[in-house]
């Protein structure tokens, strides 16, 4: 965000910075969870196959546990990604 935009900002009243952050609170509780919910439904369509048994087989464990970590890790890669490039900061690749 380029610093004249940053300035407009703290010209607000207290009353529309207090609604701002609220706004951007909720937005982010609304990406956790569809971050979230795409895991969910991502891993448990890869991994399940299987309605035998009420718990999971140990290979659907170990796919849904690699599962999570790649998702979580990519998440947070593209996530560092998008703060360097917000940032203006020189990325390696």
């Amino acid at each position: 965000m380029e610093k004249s935009m940053l300035g407009d900002l703290d010209a607000l009243p207290e009353a529309d910075k207090l609604r701002m952050a609220a706004m951007i609170d909720q937005l982010q509780v609304r990406d956790s969870l569809r971050m979230y919910n795409s895991l969910v439904e991502r891993c448990f369509t890869d991994c399940v196959d299987n309605f035998k048994r009420k718990t999971l087989d140990k290979q659907e464990e170990t796919c849904v546990r690699r599962c999570a970590e790649k998702f979580l890790k990519h998440s947070m890669r593209v996530g560092l990604r998008f703060a360097e490039l917000n940032q203006g900061a020189p990325t390696p690749d």
